[in-house]
């Protein structure tokens, strides 16, 4: 057997900081692997829609192409979540990574043989879905195995380690979603449009096998089939040892940090298209991807504070306290009428929504059972999936029809939706402790 950390004695005794127990946890590898395996999920979007755009020209086959990748993601995610509870991280990681990289190479292959101006490519967006379904969801599972790792430490130190975990998943999650895009825009505009999905689909058939394989998997309990082999192996001769365990079922109340990062995703998707529309309107609409790293590059920062705020501090209020703030700021998206007032208004914007995220996931967490944490962490990323479709959606019918400003009105009552939630999860989380 692996070890994956030192002793808690051994760790008790050695003066660290927050953020310098995480290798501690799981292995000064581990984080690095976690970070870049993540990122070709964050360049598919984007990299599909310049693809499919320049294969076809045609923005509206592109934005199709990009919307069935985040449609199969959405659907697909779950469904690995799922499978990884009942048979592991590792075996499915593993399945996963090998398909994944063949459709996305796939999905180059129908874009290039789409006739120019021709009939509606079904192929395209055919691979695009699939491709998108098949994504490894790395950054979920990674939360995963944070959690069941910093479960072995005691009292305080459990709680503080959990929420170091998961500032530092928020802040990767913010920097890949920055970075993957500005790579797909780097590399298709210097080279060419498919190198951003070659370059994902390498990336992906090397680091998520590398990070499936990661000793830290061995931290996550399995349910099911299994669970019950290890416990025959482990119990051998012993009667029930390999029989059917009692079915652990998801509880209703996790359906409530779902529907807070439908909100989440709304918020994003929503605040996308309104920036497009409004950088359109002072320079060029491709502006609106660098003002979206600003909000996004405060969210990262402030979601790495979270692991400093005090555990009286409940998850319930951080998401009420973050989301009400949001709510407050998002309003100020109506006043700028310049770029460097909105550069301004994103930058503070930002600071609520990476805690607001971070506690998301934590609730997550807390509500779900043990046994299915890959299956709530894995819906919680469909989540904001599908509500940045929705978003967008929205978002790009007001900004059409009336302009960004009415736009901006979507991300306020998005933040207003995630309030909401956090006065539920308030009561929830009372009576759960209760």
């Amino acid at each position: 057997m692996i070890s994956l950390s030192p002793a808690p004695d051994a760790l008790r005794s050695r003066p660290q900081g927050r953020f310098a127990r995480l290798p501690q946890l799981a292995g000064r590898s581990f984080i690095p692997l976690g970070l870049f395996a993540r990122l070709p999920l964050a360049m598919l979007t984007v990299g599909a829609l310049t693809l499919v755009t320049s294969a076809t020209g045609s923005y509206a086959i592109g934005g199709t192409a990009a919307g069935a990748v985040g449609i199969g993601s959405a659907l697909g995610a779950p469904v690995f979540g799922a499978l990884a509870d009942r048979w592991g991280q590792r075996p499915v990681l593993l399945v996963v990574a090998a398909l994944n990289s063949a459709l996305v190479l796939a999905l180059i292959g129908a874009a290039w043989a789409a006739p120019v101006a021709g009939p509606f490519p079904s192929t395209v967006i055919a691979a695009a879905f699939l491709a998108g379904a098949s994504c490894p969801q790395v950054g979920p599972l990674a939360r995963v195995r944070w959690m069941a790792l910093t479960s072995r430490g005691r009292g305080a130190d459990r709680g503080k380690d959990l929420d170091t975990a998961m500032s530092y998943e928020g802040t990767a999650d913010e920097v890949t979603f920055v970075l993957g895009p500005a790579l797909v825009g780097i590399l298709a505009s210097m080279v060419a449009p498919w190198l951003p999905l070659a370059l994902a689909a390498v990336l992906t058939l090397t680091l998520v096998p590398a990070f499936a394989v990661h000793p830290t998997h061995q931290a996550v309990p399995l349910s099911g089939a299994a669970s019950r082999r290890n416990a025959a192996r482990a119990m051998p001769g012993v009667p029930g040892a390999a029989g059917s365990p009692r079915p652990v079922r998801v509880p209703a109340a996790v359906a409530l940090p779902v529907l807070a990062m439908v909100a989440m995703g709304t918020f994003f998707g929503s605040t996308q298209t309104a920036l497009s529309s409004f950088s359109a309107s002072y320079a060029t609409a491709e502006i609106a991807g660098l003002l979206y790293a600003v909000m996004g590059l405060s969210s990262a920062a402030a979601a790495l504070s979270v692991a400093y705020w005090s555990r009286r501090f409940t998850p319930g209020t951080r998401l009420l306290v973050s989301a009400g703030l949001m709510t407050a700021l998002a309003v100020l998206l109506l006043v700028p009428e310049s770029m460097t007032g909105m550069v301004a208004v994103l930058l503070v914007l930002g600071l609520p929504v990476g805690p607001a995220m971070v506690t998301i996931f934590g609730i997550g967490g807390l509500l779900a059972p043990e046994e299915k944490l890959g299956t709530v962490m894995t819906a919680l990323a469909s989540g904001i999936v599908a509500g940045t479709a929705l978003g967008s959606a929205l978002g790009g019918q007001l900004a059409q029809a009336h302009g960004h400003q009415a736009a901006f009105v979507v991300p306020a009552a998005a933040a207003s939706a995630l309030m909401i939630s956090g006065f539920v999860a308030v009561v929830i989380l009372r009576r759960r402790n209760g």
